[in-house]
């Protein structure tokens, strides 16, 4: 059983908590939305968006915060918290689209007429205050703000086929030293099983509340062609850089969260607002994350990592096995409220390693620097900050990007994220909190006079028991924990970094990559 931590606040951040608390879902869990969106539907007009009764399975609305690459640092902190608030209004109008299936199958005009107008509605007055915050702080608005207020009703398997709104750091583009070994062979495994996804989905978006994952989700992974291993790892987990450039490494041991500390905040995206990201993250390393933490706490904090230099925040979405049983965030913001349910897994193996470019030498990372790879909302979004790899231990030659795998008996389920390995120099993070950064370009070099730093790779392990598929059924499945909208996909894994290496041991890190030794 997992447990939540927090460490002490203040009486106004404990009144912060208690009004995200107001704001959250009531109940124990979200319901299915088992319909369908309308084939007529314009993708690229979602502000004006016709949804049929019997059409629906999500929400889908503009990424407000991925429009955001020019907000003036005074404006960050009310920013966010508005932003924040754009997610709370569109969990709060799908719990309404889960629970009003009767309402809706009566009454063709219900799901625009109750639910996608007043979101509007509510984004429009919160899209204002965001622009205000801007121009009150010097900066400009976002064009066309009015455009980013419409959202609109999909069906469960559409999302994932659109465009994405990021800055183009996407799935099929030049991730993680950009080998791109098989990875559009590997984006496509699976997709066979469409028309059973979409029989499935007839059925429900399964899970154990309903909410996803569905069996379509999952596949064997003998069934996936070798592509070569995740993007940017080679043979044995290896550097993927080849004998050019920096060649060596430096891992760093954290543990696996023993300590169970975990919350539902994101300080990166959400600072200061309890429960920002609706669902359960892991941590590790440093061990004052919270929404609360200021650079000071976490520079003072503790650190769960074996080389007490090494105070950086390392988290992730939890992972968990719908089985039926409570953890204890059950009736909570984060987990059961927000349609995140099952028993909390620990990951059996946690490595954190840090390599170089293929191309050169890299540069220290600055203190505070943040990163964040992947997309919690690419379901919706599509594919453009999309970052995932999914497999089985002994067959990580076998690579899924939008299935969770199957794993045969003896192998456990591995999640590997590669990160973004080139920085502009400059700024510790950006507005939409990924413009700092970038993957390398297809020749392995930084564009942009970005400058090459240690690159961070992900690789998670969890033994758990296989999900048993019998047609469009899936017994005690697993998923990683998401916003309720994004239905438990596998494409919305992310993964999350604040580098707090004192600069002693900065400078160790780049001097193993640069030298080409393996450090620890």
């Amino acid at each position: 059983m997992g447990r939540t931590n927090r460490k002490r606040r203040s009486t106004l951040a404990n009144r912060a908590i208690a009004a995200s608390a107001a704001l959250a879902l009531g109940g124990g869990g979200l319901l299915a939305a088992n319909i369908y969106a309308s084939a007529g539907e314009g993708k690229n007009s979602p502000q004006n968006a016709q949804t049929t009764a019997a059409g629906v399975a999500t929400i889908k609305c503009p990424d407000v915060g991925q429009q955001l690459t020019d907000v003036p640092k005074g404006a960050r902190a009310g920013v966010d918290k508005e932003l924040a608030k754009l997610d709370q209004q569109v969990t709060e109008a799908y719990k309404r689209l889960a629970d009003t299936r009767q309402a809706q199958a009566g009454d063709s005009g219900y799901v625009n007429n109750a639910i996608l107008s007043p979101l509007k509605s509510k984004r429009t007055a919160t899209i204002d205050r965001i622009g205000n915050n801007i121009q009150r702080a010097g900066g400009k608005p976002p064009q066309q703000a009015g455009q980013l207020a419409g959202c609109e009703g999909v069906a469960a398997d559409q999302p994932a086929a659109g465009g994405g709104q990021g800055n183009g750091q996407g799935q099929g583009q030049d991730q993680g030293q950009d080998q791109g070994q098989g990875q559009d062979q590997g984006q496509d495994q699976g997709q066979g099983q469409d028309q059973g996804q979409d029989q499935g989905q007839d059925q429900g978006n399964g899970g154990q509340e309903g909410n996803g994952p569905a069996a379509a989700d999952f596949q064997d992974i003998n069934q996936v062609q070798p592509t070569g291993g995740a993007k940017g790892v080679g043979p044995n987990g290896l550097p993927a850089n080849g004998d050019a450039g920096s060649t060596g490494t430096f891992t760093t041991n954290c543990g696996t969260n023993e300590n169970e500390n975990r919350n539902s905040d994101n300080v990166i995206v959400a600072p200061g607002v309890s429960n920002g990201a609706q669902h359960q993250h892991d941590y590790v390393g440093n061990q004052d994350n919270d929404a609360f933490a200021s650079d000071q706490d976490l520079a003072a904090a503790d650190t769960s990592c074996q080389n007490q230099g090494d105070k950086s925040s390392y988290f992730w979405p939890v992972l968990r096995v719908q089985d039926g049983q409570d953890d204890i965030d059950a009736n909570a913001p984060g987990g059961g409220q927000d349609g995140n349910v099952g028993t909390i897994v620990q990951a059996s193996e946690a490595q954190l390693k840090f390599v170089g470019n293929q191309k050169g030498d890299v540069v220290a990372m600055p203190t505070a620097l943040r990163i964040i790879t992947g997309d919690a909302k690419a379901f919706v979004n599509g594919l453009a900050n999309a970052n995932t790899n999914w497999s089985c231990t002994g067959l990580e030659d076998r690579q899924l990007t939008d299935k969770y795998p199957i794993c045969p008996e003896g192998s456990s389920v591995v999640r590997t994220t590669n990160f973004q390995s080139c920085w502009d120099g400059q700024n510790i993070d950006s507005a939409n909190h990924r413009t700092h950064v970038s993957f390398v370009q297809a020749d392995g070099t930084c564009g942009n006079g970005f400058q090459a730093i240690p690159q961070l790779q992900v690789r998670l392990v969890y033994d758990v028991a296989a999900p048993q598929i019998q047609g469009d059924q899936v017994t005690n499945p697993f998923a990683v924990d998401s916003f309720p909208d994004q239905l438990h996909k596998p494409i919305t894994d992310h993964n999350d970094f604040i580098n707090f290496f004192d600069e002693n041991t900065m400078n160790q890190v780049v001097d193993c990559i640069n030298s080409g030794q393996d450090c620890t």
